[in-house]
């Protein structure tokens, strides 16, 4: 059973969420833009992708943290 978030929780997860979401949009950006190079270093880029999915693991885990429990 999970407790009910407070207002002031509520908010500070709400805030972080905003900002992984713009780091991953960011980091998505760079992406893109480095795989249009022809001299892209392959390491730095795959550490971004890295860096981009634990960001989307991490969104998605303060997502369902802020959605309340249907069944309880």
């Amino acid at each position: 059973m999970t407790e009910q978030l407070t207002e002031e929780d509520r908010q500070k997860l709400e805030d972080r969420l905003f900002e992984l979401r713009q780091e991953h949009r960011d980091l998505d950006d760079i992406i893109r833009r480095l795989t249009g190079q022809p001299d892209v270093e392959e390491l730095q880029l795959k550490r971004f992708k890295k860096r981009k999915l634990k960001l989307k693991d991490m969104i998605t885990k303060l997502e369902n943290e802020l959605i309340p429990d249907i069944l309880a």
